[in-house]
């Protein structure tokens, strides 16, 4: 069974700086593609960032300079380094992983950790 436990979501003021992490446990082959999503209020779920396992980076417009995704192979875990942050960044952050494990190949995702920016 896999698992993906985000942590670092909590209440901040605007301007101010935050660290997700996400650790990734189980019977895992391999992690693939890992990504942050987010999801406000009333909107669609939404892509932050994501990182291959070759360390190629992308990022939403909306979050690009701000926010770096990071992570750490021998620690199956994903990072979200999100600075200058901004109310309209509050959502729930939801960690996602394309895992290899002995049975298949296919997205796993976390629970969700809230992040609310205060102006």
């Amino acid at each position: 069974q896999v698992q993906l436990v985000e942590s670092g979501g909590g209440v901040v003021q605007a301007g101010r700086s935050l660290k997700l992490s996400c650790v990734v446990s189980g019977s895992i082959f391999a992690i693939r593609n890992m990504g942050w999503y987010r999801q406000a209020p009333g909107n669609q779920r939404e892509l932050v960032g994501s990182i291959t396992d070759g360390g190629n980076t992308d990022y939403s417009d909306s979050v690009k300079g701000r926010f770096t995704i990071s992570r750490d192979s021998a620690k199956n875990t994903v990072y979200l380094q999100m600075n200058s942050l901004k109310p309209e960044d509050t959502a729930i952050y939801y960690c996602n992983a394309v895992i290899l494990t002995p049975w298949d190949r296919r997205n796993y995702w976390g629970q969700g950790t809230q992040v609310t920016v205060s102006s």
